[in-house]
């Protein structure tokens, strides 16, 4: 059992190290039709898959992340470099998050920032999300390992091997759970007090502002 466990976290520790994230120059410099994008996505993205036949991103989800406002529509067909970086962004977060949530998200990066106008480019922020993964993969590897040698030592006193066994991977896993739990709640409380609050209060904004300008009118 003992070198089963070292061997799931010396996977782990490669899984960190290799994860195929899409690096900013593996984005193409040229526009891209619906088949290129999904033939991109699928090689880079291979990695993440459990099974063989699952499903990355597909061109239905593409057309409907289109049609419910998160991704631009594409250009005479084809998709942009920004299109891509709110591909890879959406593909990450509806992995944990509702759809929902994740439009709450990518909504305002598709508003301040997508396209040549924006004071900051979706190139720029991609880089410096992509550079904050290898810190993040570090520390996650030494909150596993913590895990991980507690949950040996949780039952301890279980005589039976079987049982001590199961009650030690149930321990790790139950750790590993919880720590996900506890953080998707997070990101979901951020999302419904601070993004969504801000839109509720930015529609009430533009309410008194069309009514001031409706009075403004009425007394002229």
């Amino acid at each position: 059992m003992e070198k089963q466990w070292k061997y799931y976290l010396r996977k782990l520790e490669e899984n960190i190290q290799e994860t195929n994230y899409i690096g900013p120059n593996d984005i193409p410099n040229i526009d891209l039709y619906m088949d290129q994008v999904t033939k991109f996505l699928d090689e880079h993205l291979e990695q993440s898959k459990r099974y063989d036949n699952d499903k990355l991103l597909t061109k239905t989800m593409i057309n409907n992340y289109t049609k419910n406002n998160l991704l631009p529509s594409p250009v005479k067909k084809k998709y942009s470099k920004d299109h891509m970086y709110l591909l890879v962004f959406i593909y990450y977060l509806k992995s944990f998050l509702s759809i929902n949530d994740v439009q709450h998200i990518v909504g305002p990066m598709k508003t301040m920032f997508f396209g040549e106008d924006a004071e900051m480019d979706l190139a720029t922020i991609y880089k410096t999300i992509f550079e904050m993964e290898s810190v993040v993969g570090n520390d996650l590897a030494k909150d596993v390992m913590k895990k991980f040698d507690r949950s040996k030592s949780v039952f301890k006193d279980v005589k039976d091997p079987e049982a001590k066994e199961f009650l030690a991977i149930f321990s790790f896993i139950s750790m590993l759970s919880f720590d996900v739990y506890l953080k998707k709640q997070m990101i979901e409380q951020i999302i419904d007090d601070l993004l969504v609050t801000d839109k509720k209060e930015k529609k009430k904004d533009d309410k008194k502002g069309d009514t001031r300008d409706e009075n403004k009118s009425e007394k002229k």
